[in-house]
């Protein structure tokens, strides 16, 4: 096998406190990287090196790091569960060829791992699932599979399963060796006693030793043969077998445990190597010609021409570094390599490999590493870099619309325009992120994914660049949309170079879909007028949503330009632009506007008594209900409810469950104010 062959790019997901972190500093440990377990609620985690994170207990920022085991080379993303980070997800997911994804024993498949399961399922990444804490009162493996099938649509096919004595979690069952893995309880679980399974415990495990050999034999009919023969199918068999249906998504195989107890984490490296795929097995990279829009691919060869894809971006001190996934090819400090996305030619200063916040100097990153890179300085997050001789432009990474905003203003006047340069620089690392200055009060309007991100980034500016802002209250971002169809007839006429302009622009607007955004038809391109004056007015509808007729960004619109006439003059494609906006606002005044509001998912976990005072308050909010499931003592609730009504609603829930109540709250779409 090549060296590319024992590379693992995998990333960890999962919803807030399901133990990624916990998980992680485990690995590492095991894996000979640190020598003592950090734990997140010491606040010494490795991987959590922000203050902030160490301070709140939770990963904000998607931290990368490397380790060795079973002979391949594992790079490895631990990613944030908060809602408000999903950023961190979706940009590790664009560039990870597998995935581990944690559930907790007791919750189960929650709001935010059915998110980041939809945003892997998106990618096509073959996933490990590890049911994590089952130590606790509660936990339950069974039904964990269950609801990856119910809530996921995904096959869970149990490798690994707990076994209990007198009630408590014990050890776990190796389904594939049918053996009984033991971790000591008074060591660091790096002692794993491996002892053939007693009758007792194979009658216990016999369930899933059957799911595991039904899923295997549907993906090798050499397992196949064997199992409806009733012979035994020998482990390495099984694991190519399981491997196969991994590769092909056809299922994910399920792993049992307990981090914190440090139970169950070896088999999850050794499925790591064993089951997820290296960059040799993914398929070639797809991308564009940038100088002709042909499509064009990557073989995962040091052999091809350079590419890679920006995927973070991290300013430090002063210092940029990029975070790469390289695709194809080698590049070394001192090359020249091409933004295929700006045009730009870059030369590589200094490349890293990462292991949390720490860099070591490397020479060179080849086709399937992680590395950082410094001195490059136009790059953003979902930008291409490439051999400037064979250029390629892969497709970049989808960001989420911030949903709330808050004004900042510095303490003094003098400090106005480094607060603008600060945040602009923050605007690079964290494309979620967005920035604008109020027309009417001057204010500077920081917009973001929820209260705890606006947060964290005010902190970050008085830690890091030492200003120390004032603060609005948070408020909701609200869109606009229209009504009904409607159409504009417009004369835009102007004086340009003691010349008079005249253009007539007939624009037409159609509500649309929840969710479809904004829609330009082509069908202005078929109207006989050059390309740049069709990509002015193109370009004017985009600027015109951002503020529409209410004041705020128009969406779920369809727009269709159906005359554009140029009455006198001679046409320019500034004056096309301006009368698209006109006309654009126009349309949408005569289309009734009306305000969308942004809707959230809200999961609420609280004791079975204060089910009936939480259920009110949600309704008292104007959300409704869409699922309750009551578990033990406990009451899971799921709801909807508008934005506006949750501000403040940690310290509600505090006084309606006396303190014991938690929520996860997610934006779901836009809907009527």
């Amino acid at each position: 096998m090549s060296v590319i062959g024992m590379v693992r790019n995998i990333g960890i997901i999962a919803h807030i406190d399901a133990g990624k972190t916990t998980f992680t500093e485990r690995v590492l440990f095991y894996a000979g990287i640190t020598h003592r377990m950090g734990e997140v609620h010491e606040g010494d985690a490795q991987m959590d090196y922000l203050p902030q994170e160490r301070e709140r207990g939770i990963t904000i920022t998607a931290a990368v790091t490397q380790f060795a085991w079973l002979g391949a080379e594992v790079h490895l993303i631990d990613t944030p569960g908060h809602v408000d980070f999903t950023i961190e997800v979706e940009r590790s997911l664009r560039v990870l060829d597998g995935a581990v994804v944690i559930f907790e024993g007791v919750a189960g498949v929650e709001a935010q791992s059915e998110v980041v399961w939809r945003q892997a399922d998106r990618h096509r990444i073959p996933r490990l699932a590890f049911i994590n804490k089952l130590d606790r009162p509660g936990a339950d493996f069974d039904r964990v599979v269950a609801e990856m099938k119910k809530k996921l649509q995904a096959r869970g096919v149990p490798v690994t399963a707990p076994i209990f004595r007198g009630g408590t979690f014990f050890a776990v069952a190796d389904l594939i060796t049918m053996e009984r893995l033991e971790f000591p309880e008074d060591g660091s679980g790096s002692d794993i006693r491996r002892i053939p399974l007693s009758a007792e415990e194979k009658e216990s495990v016999l369930a899933w030793r059957e799911v595991l050999l039904e899923a295997a034999g549907d993906a090798d009919d050499a397992v196949a043969e064997k199992y409806l023969a009733g012979e035994e199918v020998p482990p390495p068999m099984l694991r190519g077998a399981v491997r196969k249906g991994t590769l092909a998504g056809g299922f994910f195989p399920v792993f049992a445990g307990a981090a914190l107890r440090n139970k169950g984490i070896q088999p999850v490296m050794d499925g790591i190597v064993h089951y997820l795929p290296s960059p040799s097995e993914v398929p070639p990279a797809k991308g564009d010609d940038p100088r002709t829009g042909v499509p064009a691919k990557r073989e995962p060869s040091t052999s091809a021409p350079f590419s890679a894809l920006v995927f973070k971006v991290l300013i430090e001190e002063g210092r940029r570094t990029v975070y790469l996934r390289v695709y194809s090819g080698k590049v070394a400090e001192g090359d020249v390599v091409l933004n295929s996305a700006t045009g730009v030619e870059e030369k590589i200063a200094r490349l890293f490999r990462i292991h949390a916040a720490k860099k070591e100097r490397i020479e060179e990153a080849r086709a399937g590493d992680i590395a950082g890179a410094r001195g490059v300085k136009s790059a953003r997050t979902g930008d291409t870099l490439c051999d400037p001789g064979a250029p390629i432009i892969y497709e970049s990474i989808e960001f989420r619309k911030p949903v709330v905003s808050i004004a900042v203003e510095p303490r003094t006047v003098r400090d106005m325009d480094r607060l603008r340069d600060t945040i602009r620089h923050m605007l690079d690392e964290d494309p979620t992120l967005s920035l604008r200055e109020d027309a009417e009060t001057g204010q500077i309007i920081l917009s973001g994914m929820g209260e705890l991100h606006l947060e964290i980034v005010v902190e970050r500016l008085a830690r890091e660049f030492g200003l120390v802002v004032r603060t609005g209250k948070p408020q909701v971002l609200f869109r606009e949309t229209v009504a009904e169809k409607a159409t504009a007839d417009t004369i835009f006429e102007r004086e340009i170079a003691e010349r008079q302009i005249s253009v007539r622009v007939i624009l037409s607007v159609l509500p649309g879909p929840r969710g479809s955004g904004v829609k330009v038809s082509d069908r202005l391109r078929m109207l006989g007028h050059s390309k740049e004056v069709a990509d002015s007015v193109e370009e004017g509808i985009r600027e015109g949503v951002f503020a529409g007729v209410l004041g705020y960004p128009v969406d779920d619109v369809s727009v269709e330009v159906e005359s554009l006439e140029f009455l006198s003059g001679v046409p320019t494609p500034m004056a096309a632009k301006v009368a698209a906006v006109r006309a654009l606002l126009a349309a949408c005044e005569k289309g009734k506007p009306y305000l969308l509001e942004p809707i959230m998912t809200v999961e609420i976990i609280a004791p079975d008594e204060f089910t009936g005072g939480v259920i009110g308050d949600i309704n008292a909010r104007r959300g409704h209900l869409t699922s309750v499931d009551r578990r033990q003592d406990v009451t899971f609730l799921s709801a909807r409810v508008p934005l506006k009504e949750m501000f403040g609603y940690v310290t509600a829930l505090r006084s309606l469950s006396q303190g014991r109540g938690t929520y996860m709250m997610k934006f779901s779409h836009y809907d009527n104010a």
